[in-house]
């Protein structure tokens, strides 16, 4: 009887409570909804910068365009977190030619449209030229390897159709960009072609980083439009010899200076408790940017804009941060968890937009059960803005070191993800591809997962 008397009581607080949520996302929804400073900021971003590949002068205007989008936002405090970042160049064109005798027996040539893997090393001016071997696993390799030898091998592991969720199918291909080279350098091959990583039935190469393991060569690598992978494949089911000339210039110039750029919101109660949200703000060197990481870095700074023009004051400190050097070293997210390491910052929750500007769908989280089941509890407050789905295991690459390090519970907002790998990594992620109403709709689920967590704690 008194447990039902005291659920009695409890239960109008409660119901107020929710309303007041409710009542408040709404209005942030409605602010971001009218707002045009998202678009205004991924225009600027996109169309007056452009590519921001770190150590690049772009790198640079980002960061200066960064700090002050956050202070216009309304931040408290602006800290640029200094970080050594990778400077890796083009060097410039990238170019493949391929050389075959057409079924009349009449010597033919084709160029591909390439882009090189970031931070491959180039093939010098007179580039490599020699027989290719297709392979469409490591195992494959294996098996091959003793034909490898002064060949160009071509990685064409055809991107999984029968997975829904295609980052599934980006997880499962990506290690032959990441370790292709190297993997074939070991049997002394001198050159590597890469399917590039998407569904995308256009021929618009998509690059990425790779790495080189310091025991074997380091041999050019490059990514091959779709068209031209589908063409080349073909070729080579006719079992005759192909070869091909490839030209590559990438170096590695010394590290530089970058920054993490830090917008801080001072909590009112718990000043010393952080809660994190970011983006990325470099990209490659061949695209805007825009969807990979722009919409990210927008949808932080709209969060913050959002906040203060209702007016809220959280309880905990705080962090609206655009990330340096995601895509080809992870410095910034490193520099991040380790300066709140040695400063013994208690970090409460993490939040990354990282995976495209296109619909919300869910989130994708890792934390203790505890954590997960009180997050549970709020899914019907995100329902009216199309996320409905929620996953465990989930991050991203800038708050994972958060995750590692300090045991930060941490989430990643995932969008629909069927466009997602279409221009992703390639010269098409360009402002144009762009719906800010997506963008919009991700960023009013990123501020009330911040808001949710800031008033209620994990």
């Amino acid at each position: 009887m008194k447990k039902l008397l005291i659920a009695s009581l409890f239960s109008p607080l409660l119901l107020q409570a929710q309303n007041n949520d409710s009542l408040f996302i709404r209005r942030i929804a409605d602010n971001i909804l009218n707002s045009r400073s998202a678009y205004n900021n991924l225009y600027q971003l996109t169309k007056t910068i452009g590519g921001r590949l770190a150590g690049s002068p772009q790198m640079v205007k980002a960061e200066k365009w960064g700090a002050a989008a956050l202070k216009n936002a309304g931040a408290n405090e602006v800290i640029l977190q200094e970080c050594m970042v990778p400077h890796w160049v083009r060097g410039g064109k990238d170019k493949t030619v391929v050389y075959y005798t057409d079924a009349s027996g009449k010597k033919q040539s084709k160029e591909l449209n390439i882009l090189a893997l970031g931070n491959s090393l180039g093939s010098g001016d007179k580039g490599v030229k020699a027989e290719i071997i297709e392979v469409r696993s490591f195992d494959e390799l294996e098996q091959k390897k003793d034909l490898v030898k002064n060949k160009i091998i071509f990685y064409y592991g055809p991107f999984e159709e029968t997975f829904v969720k295609t980052f599934q199918a980006y997880g499962k291909n990506s290690v032959y960009r990441g370790a292709g080279a190297s993997r074939a350098a070991k049997y002394g091959a001198i050159g590597v072609l890469i399917r590039s990583m998407t569904h995308a039935m256009d021929n618009n190469p998509h690059t990425g980083a790779m790495t080189y393991n310091d025991s074997f060569p380091k041999i050019p690598a490059a990514a091959v439009g779709l068209r031209d992978v589908e063409w080349l494949d073909a070729l080579l089911n006719k079992r005759k010899p192909v070869t091909a000339l490839l030209v590559t210039h990438g170096k590695f110039l010394p590290d530089t200076i970058g920054h993490n750029v830090i917008g801080v919101l001072k909590g009112t109660e718990k000043p010393g408790e952080v809660i994190t949200i970011g983006g990325h703000l470099d990209s490659w060197d061949v695209n805007e940017g825009a969807h990979d990481d722009g919409t990210g870095v927008v949808g932080t700074i709209e969060v913050l804009r959002a906040f203060v023009a209702a007016g809220y004051q959280p309880k905990h400190t705080i962090h609206f941060v655009l990330f340096a050097n995601e895509e080809n070293g992870a410095r910034g997210g490193r520099q991040y968890a380790e300066a709140a390491k040695q400063n013994n910052e208690k970090h409460i929750f993490a939040l990354e937009s990282d995976e495209g500007g296109f619909t919300p769908r869910g989130f994708s989280l890792t934390a203790p059960d505890e954590a997960w089941n009180k997050i549970n509890t709020w899914k019907y407050l995100f329902e009216p803005y199309g996320v409905y789905e929620w996953s465990k295991g989930g991050g991203g690459t800038d708050i994972g070191p958060l995750g590692r390090n300090l045991n930060t519970p941490m989430a990643g907002l995932q969008p629909d993800s069927q466009r997602y790998f279409d221009i992703h990594h390639a010269a098409s992620d360009v402002f144009e591809a762009v719906n800010i109403r997506e963008v919009k709709l991700g960023v009013i689920n990123l501020a009330a997962l911040i808001y949710l967590v800031d008033h209620y704690g994990l």
